[in-house]
């Protein structure tokens, strides 16, 4: 069992020791960081601030404001990268915090058309490095009207 710091996070949970990558912006319910994937310049988590293991333990207005979050940021995405798929998932295997990985992916990314954690198919084109300050004004721009 995981020894708790003050407000109930497990002392060992990465999310709550840290941002989880570069922070792009801190809102009072989430975080969106840039994973900080070299394959992947423009992976991005939508991190839930406080220390919650499974979607399932935020009450309903919660999920479906986190859920907004994540859409807006997959929005954001699509109108700055323009990306052939954009790939949603949420383990928590490695950190059990709730958190959503956007990550855009190109047939000629390292990992197409396996998931980003499988083996590597190629040395990929890594999409988007230099398209990272608009992505991360554009994610700004549209999770700006969810935390009024």
């Amino acid at each position: 069992m995981n020894a708790h710091v003050p407000g109930g996070q497990p002392a060992t949970c990465p999310l709550c020791a840290a941002d989880g990558g570069r922070l792009i912006l801190r809102s009072s319910r989430w975080r969106v960081v840039f994973a900080d994937e070299p394959d992947y310049p423009c992976f991005v988590r939508v991190i839930w601030n406080t220390h919650v293991r499974e979607m399932s333990d935020l009450p309903e207005s919660e999920q479906h404001l986190l859920m907004q979050a994540v859409f807006a940021v997959e929005r954001a995405m699509r109108a700055v990268l323009n990306p052939h798929k954009i790939n949603l998932a949420s383990f928590g295997n490695m950190a059990p915090h709730v958190h959503w990985h956007v990550i855009p992916r190109w047939p000629d990314d390292a990992h197409f058309p396996q998931p980003t954690w499988a083996s590597k198919q190629r040395e990929g084109v890594a999409h988007g490095a230099d398209l990272r300050d608009p992505l991360a004004q554009a994610i700004c721009a549209a999770l700006a009207p969810l935390d009024a």
